[in-house]
């Protein structure tokens, strides 16, 4: 017989190289709706960060400082066991587009195989944030673009000590 859950725990993972203001907009609103959140900053990638996952995740813990119910840390490997070992119900993944929302089913579907007490929810970010993405943060911003206004003021810091701008 299995304990049922008493509080409500979700994780957010990512990439967050860097985080963004689209982030924060899913993670604050995730924060209204669970009682427990966790961001998690994995460490398996693709392609090569511009930030490690020490500073991922120092970026993350300094943008969500004011969110009291919001925890940050690091993870590798499955999501979905990372989420098991929180005693997470729920991922809450952002949708921007139609073009996420392909990749996102599959791993929905997949995560749902692995781990069918862990549901995925999907959260639409403001529009304001709809087109933002970190990779495009980080290509305006090595490029000398004004990033300021996509990513919250400490992660700007890094940002342009990382690209060596003075925007």
């Amino acid at each position: 017989m299995t304990t049922p859950r008493t509080e409500r725990i979700a994780v957010c993972p990512g990439s967050f190289d860097p985080i963004t203001e689209g982030h924060m907009d899913v993670i604050r609103r995730a924060s209204q709706m669970f009682e427990r959140v966790f961001v998690a900053v994995t460490g398996d990638l693709d392609k090569e960060p511009m930030f490690s996952v020490a500073e991922r995740v120092a970026m993350a813990r300094e943008a969500c400082q004011d969110l009291s119910n919001v925890a940050v840390d690091s993870f590798s490997g499955l999501v979905v066991e990372y989420a098991k070992r929180q005693g997470a119900v729920a991922l809450i993944k952002g949708l921007r587009a139609v073009s996420d929302f392909e990749r996102e089913m599959q791993m929905a579907w997949m995560n749902r195989q692995l781990a069918p007490e862990v549901y995925t929810v999907f959260l639409v970010p403001h529009p304001d944030y709809a087109f933002l993405s970190s990779s495009l943060v980080k290509e305006v911003a090595s490029l000398g673009g004004e990033v300021s206004q996509f990513v919250p003021a400490t992660v700007f810091k890094r940002l342009q000590d990382k690209v060596g701008g003075s925007q």
